[in-house]
């Protein structure tokens, strides 16, 4: 009779939990950057083993996040993440996260020179790139695939956005990424971004006077006529400053979602958190 009713009470048990669990929308996932779509304003999208949750439609709901294990992105083990979505093996070792992405000046794929995989390096360096000014905080410099226009821009946090160059590979982007570096700044002030103080600048004065700048060798590449891109982005409110939740320094947190930027989730107590910069967490997601 014992065996009976421990049965029945742990499957009443369950099915409530199941229930309950329903009820309040909860999903677990390995968390990769959301996937954007270039509307007014800026569509996001989290993966999910189901598909894929719009972010969007969470705009002012209570959110619960909680951390869960790790998995890295490229081998698939529990390990713990070191950078970029990797474990510390696979982040030395696998070639989507080469020194040239970082720093494309590096790249050598157009010599035949291989870093960690030729094949790998041919495909990705071996294609338009862009170089271009962005306006997040203050105007920057940057490098992207000609593929990643505008995803680039979107994820971090640009309002507007303009291409100076566009060239054949990886490298001559790179060159002029560097050259200009020495008189405009490479880097986004991400909490300037976030509490969206904005500059506001001339990006096709600054770009005809940052020319004189660029190497030689990819002035042929240079984009005279092309529109300034402008980006808006889903936010009721931005925060008057920001507290950046890390992983697993805080194992579970609830906040009301009032935006999204880049690729952080704004919440209603000035809490931001950066979901690329947890990519590889395995973490549970929770919403009524």
């Amino acid at each position: 009779m014992f065996g009976v009713w421990f049965i029945f009470t742990t499957f009443v048990n369950h099915y409530s939990e199941r229930k309950s669990t329903k009820n309040m929308n909860t999903y677990q996932t390995v968390l990769r950057k959301m996937r954007t779509e270039a509307q007014t304003p800026v569509q996001y999208y989290l993966s999910l083993e189901e598909g894929e949750l719009p972010m969007n439609d969470l705009l002012g709901q209570q959110l619960t996040l909680r951390f869960a294990g790790y998995h890295c992105l490229h081998c698939g083990q529990p390990k713990e993440i070191y950078r970029q979505g990797l474990c510390k093996k696979c982040f030395f070792e696998a070639p989507e996260v080469g020194e040239w992405i970082i720093r494309p000046e590096l790249s050598k794929a157009h010599l035949g020179i291989e870093d960690r995989d030729l094949a790998y390096e041919q495909q990705v360096q071996l294609q338009p790139h862009l170089l271009y000014l962005a306006n997040s905080s203050e105007v920057k410099v940057g490098v992207t695939r000609k593929t990643q226009m505008p995803t680039r821009w979107i994820d971090q946090g640009a309002h507007e956005a303009l291409v100076m160059l566009e060239v054949p590979n990886r490298y001559l982007a790179g060159i002029g990424e560097v050259a200009l570096k020495a008189h405009i700044s490479d880097k986004t002030n991400w909490r300037k971004m976030l509490t969206n103080t904005v500059q506001v600048v001339d990006l096709n004065m600054i770009k005809q006077g940052l020319k004189a700048f660029l190497p030689q060798e990819t002035l042929s590449y240079f984009s005279e006529e092309v529109p300034i891109y402008h980006i808006n982005y889903p936010v009721l409110r931005y925060p008057t400053k920001v507290t950046s939740l890390t992983m697993p320094k805080t194992l579970q947190y609830q906040g009301r979602l009032m935006g999204i930027k880049g690729q952080y989730l704004l919440f209603e107590d000035n809490t931001v958190f950066n979901v690329r910069g947890h990519e590889g967490f395995v973490v549970e997601i929770s919403f009524s």
